[in-house]
């Protein structure tokens, strides 16, 4: 479950008859809703855990007829695993797992597993699981 908030209005997968109305994304473009720079949005996921990420958008370049989009230019740190607890239990798995000691350590890598790094980053790894959304 994930939805976006620009200017008031919901964005994301309807259902319907819910009583919180959400327009469909998919019939949207960011171009019609953030067509100048410096426009600000958030972005939701996961209402459980309530990931919300304030998005801004900085430049808008013309498209390159030598690019495939859409495309990621630069980012940093992994996902959190899923169902961690929000950014609160996140930030008590990163203090068990950075700690051998913690009394959750070996549970927490046995979960997340052994390699899980927070700060690694794939931009190539990203930018194909990107070009695989239609």
């Amino acid at each position: 479950m994930h939805q976006f908030e620009i200017d008031g209005v919901q964005y994301g997968e309807p259902v319907p008859d819910d009583m919180y109305p959400t327009k469909d994304e998919a019939r949207v473009t960011l171009k019609k809703v953030a067509p100048k720079s410096r426009k600000r949005f958030q972005y939701e996921y996961d209402f459980g855990d309530s990931w919300v990420h304030d998005i801004k958008v900085e430049k808008i370049l013309p498209l390159d007829p030598e690019v495939e989009y859409p495309l990621l230019l630069e980012g940093e740190r992994v996902c959190p695993p899923e169902d961690v607890g929000g950014i609160w239990g996140y930030e008590e798995f990163l203090e068990a797992i950075g700690d051998p000691k913690h009394p959750e350590h070996d549970e927490y890598l046995e979960w997340a597993g052994e390699d899980f790094d927070p700060e690694a980053f794939d931009l190539e790894e990203i930018n194909l699981w990107l070009r695989k959304i239609k």
